[in-house]
């Protein structure tokens, strides 16, 4: 199994989603703001890191997580599935690839925060409002990564695509 968490920059949400699918961070409470700002890859990445794909280590039944951040361009994801699958296929791969949408997670504290950090470089402005993002939808991440692992031990797909919804904590 293969799961890459995905959104706009690649740089939030998807972070926190990886490092709570790889268990570093706490589950049962909002998350302090060092334990945000402390996540690998949180606010770290450039717009120009778009399309490369992070390896973020392996969970504890050995699968890998990574993420990636698509900016505007949905059809990245879909792109991926199809090249994955011709890759599984010619390669003669029992492997199962999860790519889950973290984007339904973000709040709108967030988008400006990573708008102002990530865009502009006023991280004065930016990383005040992405910590107090991180701290509204952080359970539901967590969600989120729950659900994803769920439909990745269910599902009979090679490549499945998950774009989730609004998770209400």
């Amino acid at each position: 199994m293969i799961y890459i968490y995905n959104d706009f920059g690649g740089t939030h949400t998807t972070a926190l989603a990886a490092a709570y699918h790889l268990k570093k961070l706490p589950e049962n409470r909002e998350l302090t703001k060092e334990e945000i700002l402390q996540t690998d890859y949180f606010n770290a990445l450039a717009p120009t890191d778009a399309g490369k794909i992070f390896f973020h280590g392996m969970d504890e039944l050995d699968n890998p997580v990574y993420t990636i951040g698509r900016r505007r361009d949905k059809h990245l994801i879909h792109g991926l599935k199809d090249l994955s699958l011709l890759l599984l296929d010619r390669f003669d791969q029992d492997e199962k690839i999860i790519f889950s949408n973290t984007s339904p997670t973000v709040p709108f504290s967030m988008t400006m925060g990573g708008f102002f950090s990530r865009e502009l470089k006023i991280d004065s402005i930016g990383i005040p409002l992405l910590v107090k993002g991180a701290k509204q939808c952080c359970l539901d991440i967590l969600k989120l990564v729950e659900n994803t692992k769920k439909v990745a031990e269910t599902t009979n797909l090679k490549v499945t695509i998950l774009e989730n919804k609004r998770f209400q904590t």
